[in-house]
């Protein structure tokens, strides 16, 4: 008996429009109507203009700050469960509070487990996410978790730069799992950046593992907060010898001077994906900041999804 296919339905949260737009384009169906209300007050109450019955609803919102992009999106899950949905899955091309995915000190929150919890209480059958903080945040889910590799996006580009002396390099002993994993689409070297730090956001010292003497080194990381780490990295790492250095980053959170901070450093080029929507004036103005679009593949995995083939098939890489 063939499979049976359900209606497919797109919504977007208010957080990641421009890139909800996209990707349904790149599927080929467009957004569904949907409103969202704000009381005097400031609480919001998302409302879907059109029948959800029966239909796979696709819940497209990244949890980045504010805290409303989160709630917002819980809302839509609950509003689509109480509206009859056949099954829903939330995208969340960045999932916001990766961070805090353990207790690294005394009487903390581990809010990634928290987040999950929402999420699934909510009322969500599955979530599709991409490059998560730490990649055992899947196993806070207790539902199907899709967690897509943003490396088909950049190895393609890296490559079509054509650096002649390429060096991979992470940013910190954390990343170096996902620095190794890069550089072997590339048989490259990896290079370790160790920090110590004072607090969030603050580094106290920061030392080269590895040569980088004559070497086109690509920094490679999944968050770009106040873009302080990498700068710092790639200083340090022009100061050994090496002849140019690029960071790559998934998740271009940007806050505070991180535009006039990357645009000040000596690195030739940032580049990110479009998980989170950047600041039109402060891009334009960073020349250094490259974006390249995640909608097809998140496009390609919601087909995927819906048709019951495998995710996997959509990370080969030429």
């Amino acid at each position: 008996m063939p499979l049976q296919f359900n209606t497919v339905k797109l919504f977007a949260g208010s957080g990641t429009l421009e890139l909800a737009e996209k990707i349904s384009k790149s599927y080929g169906k467009p957004l569904g109507d949907k409103t969202l209300s704000k009381f005097s007050d400031g609480e919001i109450q998302p409302h879907y203009n059109e029948s959800v019955r029966g239909s796979d609803v696709f819940l497209i919102q990244s949890t980045n700050q504010p805290t409303d992009n989160l709630f917002e999106l819980l809302l839509m899950i609950d509003a689509a469960k109480r509206a009859s949905a056949h099954y829903i899955t939330v995208v969340v091309p960045y999932f916001g509070f990766a961070r805090q995915d353990r207790k690294d000190k005394p009487r903390v929150a581990i809010g990634a487990k928290l987040m999950a919890n929402l999420i699934t209480a909510a009322g969500a059958h599955r979530i599709m996410t991409m490059d998560l903080h730490a990649a055992q945040i899947q196993g806070f889910f207790d539902i199907p978790v899709d967690h897509l590799d943003g490396s088909i996006i950049f190895v393609p580009y890296i490559k079509s730069l054509k650096l002649p002396n390429l060096t991979i390099a992470s940013p910190d002993m954390g990343g170096s799992y996902r620095a190794r994993t890069f550089a072997k689409f590339f048989n490259a070297e990896v290079i370790i950046c160790d920090k110590r730090r004072k607090r969030a956001n603050e580094i106290e010292s920061m030392s080269i593992i590895g040569d980088v003497t004559g070497q086109d080194v690509v920094l490679i990381d999944d968050i770009c907060d106040t873009a302080g780490t990498l700068s710092k990295a790639a200083a340090l790492i022009m100061e050994n010898g090496a002849n140019s250095v690029r960071a790559v980053c998934t998740h271009a959170v940007l806050s505070g001077k991180a535009y006039e901070t990357i645009e000040n450093s000596v690195l030739t080029e940032m580049i990110v994906t479009d998980t989170i929507q950047l600041n039109p004036e402060k891009t334009i103005q960073c020349s250094k900041i490259k974006v390249l679009s995640t909608a097809d593949l998140f496009a390609n995995a919601i087909k995927n999804i819906n048709e019951h083939s495998s995710i996997s098939d959509l990370f080969q890489v030429d």
